[in-house]
């Protein structure tokens, strides 16, 4: 037996690399992000061959290859189909970019391969995740007692609220179907999958009323409550955004707090796009700032909010901050006997306490770095800068002739051109087309009250007064080639 372990030790040598091979690799991959760094700016934000990414399946693993073979492929795929997230011409959806020193802070945490789900396995990376959430809790005005998990976005950080908030309400499965949850149409669509798959889906949702710049209408929200109260139902949940996706509106958090205060509902916000404005010191048209409009979401029980988005990060770091952590480990701790080692470890919470994950990815070290390195001047430039951008454009966009939306709250807005004749609908949706066919830009639409909107959402790093100009310009030349002509 020990000869044919160690001939298998032999054979599986190569999982070792030397370290010229490692030097020789790490090069090769430097290159390549060098050179997609580099000549980002001539490169097309979004385009859509017939059949895209084909070349992948062509690939197949099994045999070795060298690292230049793996590395042609992915550049003669990936950068070519489909949008470049890493394009400051990102302006659709919710766009955020991925700074560099995030990638060196994920390259780090997967050679180390620190453990960061349980203190006493990695103390150090445990210490630097809550380090980061407890600065974030101090950024929306939690107290120093609440925590939270970073977590892979909005959509999990959301449904580890809510489980949270269904079971320190003891909304049991008896209690479901009479218990009420309260948001509006405005809310992003991960709320309703994390309702469904927190097990709260034969609860009541009341969509409550907007206003005309579609923020919750705080006082139809306190007539609805003290209705379903009168009927004999059970609210305990209501869901407020920071920044909603499709139009950017902020939802009154203070007006909200209050309604949830006076009757002990369990106050979410959804702030995972608009969060990290509150860093952002910019002045609105009425005298107000910016970060006036976040005033209530210090009175909230838990916030989500997405590293990925408002600090420029890559894919796949987003966080939830509860008040009461207590109320959020009794919601997903588990004790194992495999584990009885780690319980005497109880300097910090352990983050598998405190969500469903015990196996975790080390998320933290890619924000931990970019911090330390540039501390947090540069973020609070880029956020001010990309409320401004927005503000540019819906200025502009009106002397090109075009219908606005609301004025923007953070760094959305939203525009269609009315024809004189036609259907304003399909005009822009042809619109859209049309810039996304140019490929330099990226935008996207939606639906409000059965018209389409065009969107305009800056957050990407790299987005600047040449991105936005250009977009202008695109969208001069799309309405004059798109309209028939007499």
């Amino acid at each position: 037996m020990r000869q044919k372990i160690e001939q298998l030790a032999q054979a599986s040598q190569q999982l070792e690399p030397t370290p010229p091979q490692r030097q020789s690799w790490d090069e090769s991959v430097r290159a390549y992000a060098h050179d997609f760094i580099d000549h980002l700016p001539g490169k097309k934000t979004f385009q859509m061959p017939e059949n895209p990414a084909a070349g992948i399946l062509d690939f197949p693993f099994g045999e070795p290859k060298p690292m230049g073979e793996i590395l042609a492929v992915l550049k003669n795929n990936l950068p070519n189909a489909g949008i470049n997230p890493a394009s400051g011409g990102h302006l659709g959806y919710i766009p955020g970019g991925g700074i560099y020193p995030g990638a060196l802070g994920d390259y780090l945490a997967a050679v180390t391969n620190e453990y960061a789900g349980i203190y006493f396995a990695g103390p150090g990376a445990v210490r630097i995740e809550n380090m980061l959430i407890r600065w974030m809790c101090g950024l929306i005005g939690y107290p120093e007692t609440a925590l939270g998990n970073l977590a892979s976005g909005g959509s999990i950080a959301n449904l580890i609220a809510f489980v949270t908030a269904r079971d320190f309400k003891k909304i049991t499965s008896e209690k479901i179907r009479q218990s009420v949850i309260y948001l509006t149409e405005q809310v992003h669509h991960c709320v309703h999958k994390a309702i469904r798959i927190g097990g709260m889906a034969e609860a009541i949702v009341r969509t409550v009323p907007m206003d005309g710049h579609f923020r919750m209408d705080a006082g139809k929200l306190a007539e609805m409550v003290a209705n379903d109260i009168a009927a004999g139902l059970n609210p305990f949940l209501v869901v407020a955004s920071a920044g909603t996706t499709d139009t950017g509106a902020m939802d009154p958090l203070d007006n909200i707090a209050d309604v949830c205060g006076q009757h002990g509902l369990w106050f979410h916000v959804d702030a995972a796009y608009g969060g990290f404005f509150l860093l952002a010191d910019v002045e609105n048209p009425d005298g107000t700032t910016v970060q006036q409009s976040f005033k209530g979401i210090e009175r909230s029980d838990s916030v989500a909010i997405d590293p990925h988005k408002g600090l420029f990060l890559a894919y796949g770091l987003g966080a939830v901050l509860i008040k009461n952590v207590k109320a959020q480990m009794e919601s997903h701790y588990y004790r194992a006997n495999y584990m009885q080692d780690t319980f005497s470890a109880t300097e910090e919470p352990s983050p598998a306490d405190l969500s469903p994950e015990l196996t975790k990815h080390w998320r933290g070290l890619r924000m931990w770095l970019p911090l330390q390195l540039y501390g947090i001047e540069p973020f609070k430039a880029a956020l001010e800068e990309k409320i401004l951008l927005c503000r540019y454009f819906y200025s502009e966009i009106q002397k090109l002739g075009f219908e606005v939306g609301p004025y923007p709250d953070l760094s959305v807005c939203t525009y269609r051109f009315v024809p004189i004749s036609g259907d304003t609908n399909d005009f822009n949706l042809r619109l859209v087309e049309y810039v996304q066919r140019d490929g330099r830009i990226f935008v996207s639409s939606t639906s409000i009250g059965g018209q389409v909107w065009i969107r305009l959402a800056v957050l990407c790093f790299r987005t600047h007064l040449r991105e936005v100009d250009m977009l202008l310009g695109i969208f001069k030349e799309g309405v004059e080639k798109l309209i028939p002509r007499k």
